[in-house]
């Protein structure tokens, strides 16, 4: 199994912050396909029916904490429980900056925890720098089930490779 790299699906209740949030990748990332749920009851059905063509496995997933059915909370504690997918990248996406909820997202297994901008240049920019970090910059880890023969064999044969005309620091 391996994420689509085109595909982000977004969790969020809030029809407006939803409708600006995919205005906000359109512009960023035009050639990005952007999934919304309402909820973490419907994240949870599109990621069980990922194998389908319809739901492809998601790149990134941006996480609201306070959704109707299932938050976020308990969405991401799911996402984690599963072998397959604990290792999908997860950011919450929220517009509390309580540190008891950042503190949680984050024991929980969330890679990230960023505040919702209230401009929606803000908001689009840092569409931009959450796309380049994640999707762009940084290194994926496979997603073959850890303790798997299949995990292991893919950790001890996986490399990246570097650019001939780069030099590694140490």
């Amino acid at each position: 199994m391996k994420p689509d790299q085109s595909c982000i699906l977004i969790a969020e209740d809030n029809l407006n912050d939803a409708f600006l949030l995919k205005s906000a990748f359109s512009e960023a990332a035009p050639r990005k396909s952007i999934h919304i749920v309402g909820n973490g009851e419907e994240l949870v059905s599109y990621l069980e029916s990922k194998r389908s063509s319809q739901n492809p496995v998601p790149a990134l997933i941006l996480l609201d904490l306070k959704m109707p059915k299932m938050d976020g909370f308990e969405t991401l504690e799911w996402i984690r429980g599963q072998p397959e997918l604990k290792r999908l990248l997860v950011v919450v996406f929220s517009s509390s900056g309580e540190a008891g909820q950042i503190n949680r997202a984050y024991d929980l297994g969330a890679n990230s925890y960023l505040m919702k901008p209230f401009d929606y240049k803000e908001l689009t920019e840092m569409v931009r720098k959450l796309l380049n970090y994640w999707l762009d910059t940084n290194l994926s880890p496979t997603f073959a089930p850890a303790g798997s023969q299949a995990a292991e064999h893919l950790a001890s044969t996986e490399t990246r490779e570097e650019p001939k005309d780069q030099q590694r620091l140490h």
